[in-house]
């Protein structure tokens, strides 16, 4: 997919209203019932157990988390349930590895009678029919303008909420599309498919912990759905719930265990949970389905470059480029290997090769501006630091790069403004408030300054053998991912 497009193509299948439409991306082409999508496009090789490779790859556990990208295709649903449900889930970590999802059996629909309206108000039925195929055909202003006239006749449609929180999902406004699908929550509360959207929307801005209780509540109502205990399970993982993880998605062997990336996530979380059995099980199976394709020697190349071995992580990355020129994140990581070895040049072009294949990777032009500001270029660095901004603006990297360039300006104002936002979303980051110190003495404001920069020193003394850690392992852009 190379999965960072908006999301694209929500489709419901033929129903009368008020029936839910899909709240999510890419069902435009599946058919009703979930769908399976292969892990690779093309295929994976199997290859023999290399010890060695073995060996490393236990070393890159230790270090680097898989990135998956979650492709959810479709619930059947009747009245007020969504006829065909897709949706997509930002992956994890740090090989680029694309992962299917299938799951035995629908949810479970839930029959609401249509309301009543006025003889005189516009037919709601016909409104709801032309907002659903605007929606197919993503004309999201044609399809607002339908589902609100649907609300101006009857406020009590859950359909009409729920697809105006899927159209908000597509614009990527995450707060408007949480509003409206916390309104056909209240409407439908039985209808486990907008309950799983809103887990979504944290899931897409990194938000995991909120995540968690909209899945939960997901698979407690449909235990066997494999979507819900996918997101769920990776959910406990990025709050290293190790124990949960395994547990949330080792029931998933039988259906998973020839995808890459559910494998390596499934082995460092076993290794984190000290559970020796599970974790040699899922690194055998992984050696033998990937060695030798260009999936695998891109988690070989991000061993070696987690392990400081940047030659033999070029080597590797460079031969996962030439199998694969378009396998996700490999010119990404390649630009970091460069970085490293202060090939800047090299790294700006990987990192571009990279941003021509998936755009809208927030991670990737964060890298980018930073190899532009060590070059000097602050003109170029700025672009690129607001570009991150805008696909994420959690992301405090480019934030506090952006006040660095303010400061260098003299604008302290929005330098301030900047370094609030960081602190706001990470309050003990040390380097954000020795920086916004140094703001405030440069605005006058010497008292608080000083007491700023004191607070900074203390937690730089603190935190120094945690930050050097940060800083040597590879940032991961496939957090960021999104469905096509």
């Amino acid at each position: 997919m190379r999965v960072v497009a908006p999301l694209a193509g929500l489709d419901s299948s033929r129903g009368l209203y008020p029936a839910l439409t899909s709240l999510c991306e890419n069902s435009s082409s599946a058919p009703s019932g979930l769908d399976h999508v292969p892990l690779f496009t093309h295929g994976s090789r199997r290859g023999l157990n290399s010890c060695a490779a073995s060996r490393l790859l236990r070393a890159s556990l230790l270090h680097c988390v898989s990135e998956i990208l979650v492709l959810i295709q479709t619930l059947t649903c009747r009245a007020f349930l969504f006829r065909r449900f897709a949706a997509g889930a930002r992956g994890l970590a740090v090989v680029a590895l694309v992962a299917s999802f299938i799951a035995s059996d629908p949810m479970h629909a839930l029959q609401i009678a249509p309301p009543k309206v006025p003889a005189s108000a516009a037919n709601p039925q016909k409104l709801f029919a032309a907002g659903e195929a605007a929606l197919r055909q993503n004309k999201l202003d044609d399809a607002d303008r339908d589902f609100r006239a649907v609300l101006a006749a009857n406020p009590d449609v859950a359909g009409a909420y729920a697809n105006l929180g899927v159209i908000e999902m597509r614009r990527k406004q995450w707060p408007r599309a949480l509003t409206m699908l916390h309104k056909a929550e209240k409407l439908a509360p039985g209808v486990a498919g907008i309950r799983l959207n809103i887990g979504l929307v944290y899931f897409r801005q990194n938000d995991f912990l909120s995540a968690i209780k909209p899945f939960e509540s997901v698979v407690k109502q449909s235990p066997d759905s494999y979507q819900a205990r996918y997101l769920l399970g990776l959910c406990y993982f990025f709050n290293d719930r190790w124990a949960d993880t395994t547990a949330m998605l080792e029931p998933l062997w039988e259906q998973a265990s020839g995808q890459l990336n559910y494998l390596y996530v499934l082995a460092h979380a076993a290794e984190k949970g000290n559970n020796a059995a599970l974790e040699e099980r899922a690194q055998n199976r992984l050696v033998e389905i990937g060695q030798g394709t260009p999936e695998y020697r891109l988690i070989i190349g991000k061993a070696h470059y987690n392990r400081g071995e940047y030659d033999d992580a070029v080597r590797e990355l460079e031969a996962a480029a030439q199998g694969d020129p378009k396998l996700p994140f490999v010119h990404f990581n390649l630009g970091l290997a460069y970085v490293k070895k202060q090939a800047y040049e090299r790294a700006r072009v990987e990192f571009r090769r990279d941003l021509e294949i998936e755009p809208d990777v927030a991670f990737t032009y964060e890298q980018l501006g930073n190899v532009e500001a060590t070059l000097q270029n602050e003109d170029e660095a700025e672009r690129d630091y607001r570009a991150a901004v805008k696909l994420d603006a959690r992301l405090v990297g480019s934030r506090t790069g952006l006040a660095k360039i303010e400061e260098r300006r003299r604008d302290y104002r929005a330098a301030l403004a900047d370094l609030d936002a960081v602190i706001r979303l990470d309050s003990g980051n040390a380097s954000a408030r020795y920086l916004r110190g140094q703001v405030l003495v440069r605005m006058g404001r010497d008292a608080e300054g000083r007491k700023e920069l004191a607070t900074a020193t203390k937690m730089l003394n603190e935190q120094r053998a945690a930050r050097q850690k940060e800083l040597e392992r590879a940032p991961s852009p496939e957090l960021a991912r999104e469905p096509e």
